[in-house]
């Protein structure tokens, strides 16, 4: 069934297309991700959809009686009203019911007015209505009912707006970045809710897992021509690949046909006669698919790095509190070189607060941060530029400097930089203000990149980037030399770049996990969760818990883990293979090959169980 149909839509701004005779469905059950690179229009897409805006021509074509709902990158909410109020001035009836319910519960010397309450929740059915309402509430952390919007911060604004718009279950459900502004653990209940519900969804997202584990169909925009892949994001990097090398195959073809074409083109006007009109008007389409050029451009980034010396950044006993709320506790770190460094932790538990004691933004209450003398600290923040009013994008380049240097001794002048950023000639003298909240980011990693840091701290440096310029960001972080800390909610971009974890717990307590985020998340599913609370200690706190790993190094740790993963997947190897040895259903020329394939995986078992058995004995004598 059909919910909604583009048609032919175009969008322009001034001389700027954005997009043009663009066409698609959506329909029932489907989980649609919509994919193009920064500034190429997915957010005017999303407001033609909803009606928030109209396309220069073509139509936007709605199923009667569908019901949609859209979630905005920054939520549209009243800032005088109560969590509770936000939620009930929407528009549903049962809602309505509930809303007066609540209201008699507040009075119940009014036995008349509670009464009819009541009777209206039998009438509407609306109890198992409100209890779902309040599981939803519940698992997207909105207990406190009473909380002004205006009080609330942005990650908090975000669950208000995705909370109304579940509770209200519309048909289609419009989502522009929605993981944006959410802790990882909002991002995997969304995530998980997302993809055993039966809604249909159209959304703009940079998450590569949450495309990965919710999307059915994903719609690529590439050089103003739309492909559909009618599977996740896996199946979309395979089929893409394919598409372009086919792409690549049928220019070369012409390129070579083009030129049999051109010699005979060139030869005497009596060779080509009105009856070679046809292939005449051919040469030219030849002509055209053999100049044609996918526009790959990607990102170039480059650092002119200056070495670090001894001592980089070392941490004292700091502690911090804000209110009654403590943040630090008697944290202590000493920076090695080439750390590489994830932040994770629930929103509000301090991790940037952490980041602004660590660039002496603000001091700590106690304890003292020491910076190495060769150290120059690089700082993404999640505030972005600040530009002045009608500011151009190269005057942005240019307070650094008319040319900006590059490795061995090189320079580069500001125009050519953003070039390398992105920015043609024509995008470098448009005002700052006209740019995509994408192409902003953009602009803002390139002058945090060119001031040349050797230790270099990123807050969510993944928000609104497109997937293009991430792959490319984290291929020059896998090679960036110096220090790195991350904090972000994109658990693929972690994964590749991070080698360990600071887990911010809250209430002071962080926690070293030797391990990217995938492994957290694998140790903390395997590990029961502590009926105690954690007790902060004076150092840093290492992933030990029950188990403590007395005596290994960080690398030992990180070892002994992976060595009891890979022996759990061998022995499972070994099952399976000697499964089909007992099925008896192996022909004589598979024997030899099974029989030397299980024999490789008892060999590997007892080598890492052998080095297992080594890393064991050093913890009991430490």
């Amino acid at each position: 069934m059909n919910y909604l149909s583009v048609e032919n839509i175009s969008k322009s701004f001034g001389e700027r297309t954005l997009f043009s005779d663009i066409s698609f469905g959506i329909n029932k059950d489907q989980k649609v991700a919509f994919i193009a690179k920064n500034g190429t229009g997915k957010t005017s897409i999303l407001k033609i959809i909803t009606g928030e805006d109209t396309p220069d021509t073509g139509q936007v074509v709605m199923r009667k009686d569908i019901k949609m709902a859209f979630l905005p990158q920054e939520p549209n909410l009243n800032p005088e009203l109560s969590v509770e109020e936000s939620i009930f001035a929407s528009d549903n009836d049962i809602l309505k019911v509930i809303e007066r319910y609540e209201k008699a519960l507040e009075n119940p010397e009014n036995t008349e007015e509670y009464q009819k309450a009541f009777e209206q929740m039998d009438i509407h059915n609306a109890w198992d209505f409100e209890t779902q309402y309040k599981q939803i509430l519940f698992k997207l952390k909105l207990e406190d009912l009473k909380l002004k919007v205006k009080s609330l911060s942005g990650g908090q604004k975000k669950r208000l707006a995705l909370a109304i718009i579940l509770i209200n279950k519309p048909d289609l459900l419009i989502l522009d970045e929605p993981t944006n502004h959410l802790d990882l653990e909002m991002i995997e209940w969304l995530e998980s809710y997302f993809a055993k519900e039966n809604i249909t969804l159209f959304m703009v997202t940079h998450d590569r897992y949450f495309l990965e584990r919710v999307c059915n169909e994903i719609i690529e925009m590439d050089n103003g021509q739309l492909y559909q892949y009618k599977g996740n994001y896996s199946y979309y990097l395979d089929k893409k690949e394919e598409r372009i090398a086919a792409e690549n195959a049928s220019i070369d073809k012409a390129k070579n046909l083009f030129v049999k074409e051109l010699a005979w083109m060139r030869r005497q006007p009596k060779a080509r006669t009105t009856k070679s009109k046809s292939r005449q008007d051919d040469f030219y389409v030849i002509k055209e698919k053999a100049n044609s050029r996918r526009k790959e451009h990607q990102v170039e980034l480059e650092i002119n790095m200056e070495r670090m010396g001894s001592k980089i950044v070392e941490l004292h006993n700091l502690s911090k509190d804000f209110k009654e709320k403590t943040i630090l506790k008697n944290f202590s770190y000493n920076f090695k070189k080439g750390e590489r460094i994830g932040i994770i932790g629930k929103n509000g538990t301090g991790k940037s607060t952490f980041l602004n004691i660590l660039t002496q933004s603000i001091a700590p209450d106690n304890g003292k941060v020491v910076i190495g003398e060769t150290v120059k600290i690089g700082y993404y923040t999640q505030n972005g530029i600040n530009p002045k009013p009608e500011q151009k994008v190269i005057d942005i380049i240019k307070e650094f400097g008319e040319y900006i240097p590059l490795t061995k001794g090189r320079t580069i002048s500001a125009a050519q930089l953003l070039e390398r950023f992105l920015f043609d000639r024509k995008k470098q003298y448009d005002f700052v203000e006209k740019l995509s909240g994408g192409e902003l980011k953009r602009l803002y990693l390139c002058t945090v990149l060119i001031q040349n840091p050797n230790f270099l701290i990123l807050d969510e440096p993944t928000n609104d980037l497109d997937i293009v310029t991430l792959n490319v960001l984290e291929s020059f972080l896998l090679d960036y030399p110096g220090c790195l800390i991350v904090v972000s909610h994109d658990r693929y971009f972690m994964d590749k770049i991070v080698d360990h974890l600071f887990v911010f717990r809250g209430e002071g307590v962080i926690e070293d996990f030797p391990g990217n985020y995938s492994d957290f998340r694998i140790y903390e599913d395997s590990t029961e969760p502590e009926k105690e609370e954690t007790k902060t200690t004076t150092d840093k706190k290492s992933w030990k818990k029950d188990n403590v790993k007395k005596g290994l190094t960080f690398n030992e740790q990180k070892e002994y883990q992976k060595l009891e993963r890979e022996i759990k997947d061998l022995e499972e190897k070994k099952k399976e293979i000697e499964g089909i040895f007992a099925s008896g259903e192996l022909a004589d020329t598979e024997i030899t090959e099974k029989s030397e394939e299980l024999q490789k995986v008892l060999d590997s078992i007892d080598e890492k169980t052998e080095r297992w058995f080594e890393l064991s004995a050093k913890m009991e004598e430490a």
